[in-house]
């Protein structure tokens, strides 16, 4: 994977990230929530995180001291 699709895939999963973000923070403003969606969603998010932490780290160099 090159460098220009690597940061593309991180724009992608970073929106996506957002994006659940809101929609986890609209869904507890609704008062009435279903606790499961929620979780499912948060656990999402997370793997979100996870993939774009990794990701970067394909974009840094390894550099032995």
């Amino acid at each position: 994977m090159d460098e220009d699709a690597i940061r593309e895939q991180i724009s992608a999963l970073m929106e996506e990230h957002r994006d659940l973000d809101d929609a986890i923070t609209a869904v507890q403003r609704a008062g009435t929530f279903d606790l499961l969606q929620v979780q499912r969603m948060k656990k999402r998010k997370l793997l979100l995180k996870d993939e774009i932490a990794k990701l970067r780290n394909m974009l840094v160099p390894d550099i032995i001291a």
